[in-house]
């Protein structure tokens, strides 16, 4: 795992719920009525993730079993899925228990089509001011999923909690050969929503997640992904 980051986040809480009765409006209705006074602080905006995972997958198994410590490495990038990656940022996606936090490196631009092969990716990460270590591990990996969704972010009034809502969610197949992004699959029902905040701030966020009517849901784009194009 990497120690040397070109960007590192303290480890939060991050409390997650999966909706599926309610449409995005109804919850972003719910967030804008909330006692805590939840605001809107950016632009909707569109994220894709190209997530890897090791030949045996060990870091969807170490998510399925419930691993105290797991890990999820992803390239990230906004808007457009397709074509021209003007600033794509690998991350590291650490989570201890309820606890995680994301080391970022900022990569050199590559394209995302059907030709996608490990020359871009070696191309990217070449060309990027990253430690080796990084660049040694993320080679050692195979991209295991594509995904796209759409997302609007939150703050409370008192600026301790941050929410994200999650919706329009596409997962694709991915790997470094024979891509024709045919092999997907939609979810245009389920709502994500995620509750971040400093971990010192437990108590508050349990009440605050109390008055929201659907439950704390263990939830993970990446392993719905592979389970809905794999399993």
């Amino acid at each position: 795992m990497p120690h040397s980051t070109e960007q590192a986040e303290p480890l939060r809480y991050e409390r997650k719920f999966l909706i599926t009765g309610y449409s995005h409006r109804d919850v972003e209705q719910m967030i804008k009525f909330h006692p805590a006074c939840f605001s809107e602080i950016y632009h909707q905006r569109t994220v894709n993730n190209i997530y890897f995972d090791t030949l045996g997958f060990s870091y969807y198994y170490d998510n399925v079993e419930g691993s105290q410590e797991r890990l999820k490495v992803r390239i990230r990038w906004y808007d457009g899925l397709f074509g021209m990656i003007a600033q794509p940022v690998l991350e590291y996606k650490i989570k201890k228990g309820l606890l995680g936090k994301k080391d970022s490196y900022a990569l050199r631009p590559f394209t995302l089509d059907e030709h996608f092969d490990k020359r871009q990716i070696l191309n990217a990460i070449n060309g990027s001011d990253i430690p080796q270590q990084v660049k040694d591990e993320l080679l050692s990996l195979k991209p295991a999923l594509l995904n796209s969704y759409t997302r609007r972010y939150f703050m409370s009034a008192d600026k301790n909690f941050r929410i994200t809502i999650d919706h329009q969610l596409s997962y694709y197949r991915i790997s470094y050969d024979s891509n024709t992004f045919t092999n997907k699959s939609l979810d245009r029902n389920a709502t994500v929503l995620e509750l971040k905040y400093d971990s010192a701030l437990e108590q508050e966020a349990k009440e605050i997640g109390a008055l929201f009517p659907f439950m704390m849901t263990k939830n993970s784009k990446y392993l719905t992904g592979l389970e809905r194009l794999f399993l």
